[in-house]
């Protein structure tokens, strides 16, 4: 049941997005387009996972044990941006289309703060590598999830007319804006798992 939770909470109620406002830099440049909103979506989820589970082990096997918590942020930056190489490479390779799709956001994957807050997160909240990984992942889906919503809905704002002054950037911020209150609604949710 407490699986279920972190799941539920991670998805819906922080949903990191939405209630924590963390990778908004990818979520606004890469919500243009549905097709490219879903790789982004899955590229995060598998390096996600994949930083989860290696920033954990470092953390508990190797800083913790020789009291070099200190070295947590810089620590985890390089883990970070070493398996965005490695991601960046097997689509280089496999998908070019959504390499060139992607462009420059999948380096700044490396500086999405959503990879770098969950490894973080998962530290501070004490989970051990199971809640951990599922935190990651209800964490990834939540983020794809709201980055799909998000640009299919400016698909659609694209063929509507909207006034000039509102055009681009502020009509976004403010589907974002109401997005995010529709997520509210979910808010008193994590309480039914505790």
């Amino acid at each position: 049941m407490e699986l279920i939770g972190i799941i539920i909470v991670a998805i819906f109620v922080n949903n990191v997005v939405f209630s924590q406002f963390l990778g908004i830099c990818p979520f606004l440049g890469v919500s243009k387009k549905v097709d490219t909103a879903i790789g982004m979506g899955f590229a995060v989820m598998f390096v996600l996972t994949m930083a989860t589970i290696v920033t954990f082990i470092v953390q508990k096997g190797i800083l913790e044990q020789f009291g070099l918590e200190y070295l947590q942020t810089i620590t985890f930056i390089l883990v970070i941006a070493s398996l965005v190489q490695m991601v960046e490479i097997i689509l280089k390779k496999t998908s070019p289309s959504l390499y060139q799709a992607l462009g420059v956001f999948l380096p700044l994957i490396t500086t999405n703060c959503v990879i770098l807050g969950v490894a973080i997160l998962v530290i501070q909240k004490d989970y051990n590598l199971l809640e951990s990984v599922i935190y990651a992942v209800a964490t990834a889906i939540g983020y794809a999830m709201a980055l799909i919503i998000f640009s299919s809905i400016r698909e659609q704002l694209a063929l509507t007319k909207v006034p000039k002054t509102m055009q681009g950037v502020p009509i976004a911020l403010i589907t974002a804006g109401v997005i995010a209150m529709a997520f509210m609604g979910f808010s008193g949710i994590d309480q039914v798992f505790k």
